[in-house]
């Protein structure tokens, strides 16, 4: 390994950081968008049989099931070759391929056909949830990794804004095949922007040995390279790449924790936007007010999301996954009791947080967790793994509605999720390997700004 390391244009890095930040969060809008609007068309679906056929409660659950296991897979499989094949090859594919499949969702007719396209679908947003928390950890800023991992994930919940906003005004005149081909318009217009604008990693390219290639694309993209070789020298990086490094001695433990967090942040995430308009008419409010819920539930994620990633910068993601899991939990159960509209809207908005929300600090946590050969494929098992925490969320939520229980139990259920989310971040082992690595490339960056150089590389001693 060269002692030689291309230094960090500020001006270069935060304009690459903004575009590969915009790209990767617009994509996760209409992954957002997608994994949302079955929730915000479910009542359509289920009122009208002439649609795709007669959905009873159980069933509809297990619908909305059906994309999560496709994010499953997609994230798995993208995990397992996103540490070989790069971040940029897999976001362009991802992008391609649910957006062909919103399309033809569109057009099913039979609750199989719709549920089998929903999991074919599902796979092309598996490999960007899995791909972005890797991509922007290796073009933020240090120092600013939670706050741009919390406005890409932030897209998630913006997408279900969205969504929600669109099935109140739109769900009439289109229809809810017209709201999924909404889903699929990111082919038109976002591929061929990520195609010319959204660049390689230059710290995966010298993960892989490609020194040339990075310092080349390092240079041109303002991004530096010196933690990388720090963390390398310092002995940091497992030997293994991808899945193996993933559960290797070094990060075993850590990742089975996180997994279990992700698993406990997306089965509050899909549980709620897939049954909280159905559980909110079990309390007497009207299809209106049940989006509106929606819309509350997801704008709380995104507006508390960014402002969390903000002090997670600062104390360190763990403490704040905890706290916003227990807010959550506090929240949960306090929505249980008749209190007047504004304050249950804002009751749920901080719900939001701590349950959409806490998922967004969960990616940054994970993506900036492991080191560069072991990213892709621990931000995939976490967002894997964290799915079959999405698959249960609707089912629960479809098995309470088919057996009459009140709200009442499934905020109960929700809250000891929470509770239990919070209890497995504290016990995820710290890395003082890597962390030790990384502070000594802040005071060697540090060093070299006092100097005041403006060579374009620098030498590590």
């Amino acid at each position: 390994m060269s002692n030689t390391l291309v230094a960090a244009d500020p001006r270069k890095e935060a304009r690459t950081a903004a575009w590969v930040a915009g790209i990767a969060c617009t994509a996760l809008i209409f992954d957002g968008f997608d994994l949302t609007i079955y929730g915000t068309v479910l009542t359509t679906l289920m009122a009208d049989p002439s649609h795709i056929g007669a959905l009873d409660a159980a069933t509809a659950g297990t619908l909305g099931s059906y994309a999560l296991i496709g994010v499953l897979i997609g994230a798995l499989i993208c995990g397992s070759i996103g540490d070989y094949v790069g971040r940029r090859r897999i976001i362009l594919v991802g992008i391609a391929w649910f957006s062909i499949g919103m399309f033809v969702t569109a057009l099913s007719t039979s609750i199989f056909a719709f549920g089998a396209l929903r999991l074919i679908t599902g796979i092309g947003l598996g490999a960007i949830l899995a791909t972005a928390g890797a991509t922007i950890a290796e073009f933020a800023p240090a120092g600013r990794r939670n706050f741009y991992n919390a406005i890409v994930y932030s897209g998630i919940p913006a997408g279900g804004v969205l969504a929600a906003l669109l099935g109140m005004i739109l769900l009439e005149p289109l229809g809810w095949r017209g709201l999924f081909m909404i889903g699929a318009t990111p082919i038109l217009f976002l591929l061929p922007i990520a195609f010319f604008k959204l660049p390689e990693s230059p710290r995966w390219l010298l993960s892989r040995g490609r020194r040339e290639e990075a310092e080349a694309l390092s240079l041109k993209t303002g991004t530096p390279l010196l933690e990388e070789v720090v963390v390398q020298k310092a002995g940091a990086t497992p030997a293994k790449t991808g899945f193996g490094a993933v559960f290797s001695p070094q990060f075993r433990a850590g990742a089975i924790l996180l997994g279990f967090m992700s698993f406990s942040g997306l089965l509050l995430t899909y549980g709620l936007n897939t049954w909280l308009p159905k559980i909110m008419e079990s309390y007497g409010y009207g299809k209106t007010y049940s989006l509106a819920f929606l819309l509350v539930l997801n704008s709380g994620a995104v507006i508390g999301g960014v402002v969390a990633s903000k002090l997670a910068d600062r104390r360190g993601p763990q403490f704040i996954v905890a706290t916003t899991f227990v807010i959550a939990a506090i929240t949960l159960v306090l929505m249980t009791f008749q209190f007047p509209l504004p304050v249950l809207f804002m009751f749920i908005g901080i719900a939001g947080v701590g349950t959409l929300g806490t998922q967004v600090l969960i990616y940054g946590f994970t993506s900036n967790y492991f080191t560069t050969n072991a990213r892709a494929a621990g931000v995939a098992w976490c967002s894997g793994f964290g799915r079959l925490g999405g698959i249960f969320g609707p089912l629960i939520g479809g098995w309470l509605v088919a057996a009459g229980l009140g709200g009442a139990t499934a905020f109960y259920i929700f809250g000891g999720v929470a509770l239990f989310g919070a209890l497995v971040t504290v016990l995820v082992p710290r890395q003082k390997a890597v962390e030790a690595a990384k502070e000594k490339a802040e005071e060697i960056l540090e060093s070299t700004d006092n100097q005041d150089t403006n060579t374009p590389s620098t030498v590590l001693n």
